[in-house]
């Protein structure tokens, strides 16, 4: 199989970490080599958090280049475009239409750009937003954004429902699991 590159992108403490471990481990299972990359940036002060996910059937870089990403998972609308130079042109953006004000908007010094999926979408992306803030919160806890993602996501691979469950249960502790199992069901079944 050829390599399939991912990128997840998103602002500090949103959880994008975990969803790069559990979409590795989910790869891992189904039998690719799988790389994983994180790069956190100033993720502990709200700053830019990506992660590289490479897998098939020899990934031999962790590392993903401009206009190689498969997909863009994305926590955050203005993150999406900023990285969307890295999908290739048959890639999918599969994104959370959360607004989170970086450092400049918050000053006054910037404004918070308007209409951005349909800009991504006018120039030829194929953008897959949904409110999965709303929906984390559906399911019991605003924190539960990158397991909504990780459903979402869900629709483009062909891996089972019950392989996805177990590998949420081996990456979340168990108070947690009904939440998470929760907040995926209505990621992926999200219109």
């Amino acid at each position: 199989m050829e390599t399939k590159n991912i990128i997840i992108v998103g602002v500090g403490g949103q959880g994008s970490l975990l969803a790069s471990k559990i979409l590795g481990r989910l790869l891992l299972s189904e039998g690719y080599d799988v790389k994983v990359s994180e790069v956190h940036g100033m993720s502990q002060r709200g700053g830019s958090v990506i992660t590289y996910v490479r897998f098939g059937d020899k990934v031999y870089s962790p590392v993903v280049d401009k206009g190689e990403a498969d997909f863009i998972v994305s926590f955050e609308i203005l993150e999406t475009a900023r990285w969307i130079s890295y999908l290739k042109p048959s890639g999918q953006v599969v994104t959370n239409t959360q607004q989170i004000d970086p450092m400049p908007v918050i000053t006054g010094a910037a404004t918070y750009p308007e209409n951005l999926v349909e800009k991504m979408q006018d120039k030829g992306f194929k953008v897959d937003a949904i409110d999965c803030l709303s929906l984390a919160k559906k399911a019991g806890s605003s924190k539960a954004v990158n397991i909504v993602l990780l459903g979402r996501l869900a629709h483009y691979f062909n891996i089972s429902q019950e392989t996805w469950e177990e590998t949420i249960k081996a990456c979340v502790p168990a108070k947690f699991l009904d939440l998470n199992i929760k907040a995926f069901e209505l990621g992926k079944t999200a219109n």
